[in-house]
């Protein structure tokens, strides 16, 4: 029993260290992963809040105030007093503080964040005139919804079908279905209605399971939000498909996929807002399909948007959708290659 189970072992091991694309990636993504995160997150003693601060000049001076020693605490300058305040009702910001000519604040009465920032400053500063956030405060946990649902979806997109169209091409499924007229702009178009209806579907009950039972903001369209969810669906399957056009090796699909998973569960919005980190990272979070989503659900759910103006969103949705299916229906494999 002992050697059987041996030369099983054996025989796997040598499988996988003969796979030098899975190899590969078992050695170079958590290398990436540690880089990549280390890029986004550096700097000693990551912040735990951020706070603006209302001036013209870039640089902030310590001994403007106290509170501005705080450690742990990310203060970064802003001169759009309205945006500023509308940023600390959606829970972007954690707390806006003017210093001249009189020095107030402002803070979100609903976030826990903002709460504990209070007070930290008033220890720092008793006197200091507090202000009202205009508007309707956002809970965060409505915030938090958009984020949950789209990360639900992007996984069951990315892995429930870059990773199963995987499986077929492996134990010779893909290679049978190419005995048949099908084309392979058929089968991928298949996989994406098959996929959305599955998501669409899983999404709107988990929507409204949550929104009846806890009750969320929802200021704009039903039929908008559902747009947005459904072009979201259609970008994210796609580059499923994309994933999945020629890899034959399930634990390299899964490499892939997680290569994609983690930057966009981290940078595009999900848990936390990017405000106020460096404008590259900003800028490099708009090029994931879930940034997008995330961006135009919050407008409609938050703000009330309408679709004409989430639409530039929707827009760079559906580029990224064609490309992703026009390279995957072009570079697509029946069989392993």
């Amino acid at each position: 029993m002992i050697k059987r189970v041996l030369a099983v072992m054996s025989a796997r091991n040598l499988e996988f260290l003969r796979d030098r694309s899975t190899l590969g990636w078992n050695i170079f993504l958590p290398v990436l992963l540690v880089l990549g995160l280390g890029l986004i997150f550096s700097g000693d003693g990551r912040p735990m809040y951020k706070v603006a601060v209302l001036q013209d000049a870039a640089e902030i001076s310590l001994e403007a105030h106290p509170f501005l020693t705080t450690r742990y605490v990310q203060f970064f300058s802003v001169n759009d007093p309205e945006d500023a305040v509308r940023k600390i009702g959606r829970h972007k910001i954690d707390m806006l503080i003017q210093l001249q000519p009189s020095t107030r604040y402002w803070v979100n009465p609903d976030s826990p964040k903002g709460y504990i920032l209070e007070r930290l400053l008033l220890q720092a500063d008793p006197d200091i005139e507090r202000a009202e956030v205009s508007g309707e405060a956002v809970r965060y946990v409505d915030w938090l919804l958009p984020g949950i649902l789209g990360m639900n979806m992007m996984f069951s997109c990315l892995f429930g079908v870059g990773y199963v169209v995987v499986r077929y091409r492996k134990n010779g499924f893909l290679k049978r279905l190419n005995a048949t007229p099908l084309r392979p702009i058929e089968f991928i178009v298949a996989q994406v209605l098959s996929r959305l209806i599955l998501i669409m579907a899983v999404t709107m009950f988990v929507y409204a399971g949550t929104q009846y039972f806890i009750g969320f903001r929802m200021q704009g369209s039903l039929l908008t939000l559902f747009l947005v969810a459904l072009t979201g669906s259609v970008s994210l399957i796609s580059l499923g498909l994309l994933v999945a056009a020629r890899v034959s090796s399930e634990e390299l699909a899964g490499g892939i996929l997680n290569m994609l998973t983690w930057p966009m569960m981290l940078v595009s919005g999900v848990w936390f807002s990017l405000e106020g980190t460096h404008p590259i990272i900003q800028q490099l979070a708009k090029i994931f399909p879930l940034t997008l989503i995330l961006e135009s659900a919050r407008a409609v759910m938050l703000d009330g948007a309408t679709l004409a103006q989430v639409m530039p969103q929707l827009g760079t949705l559906l580029v990224m959708s064609g490309i992703f299916l026009l390279i995957g229906a072009t570079a697509f494999s029946w069989q392993n290659d």
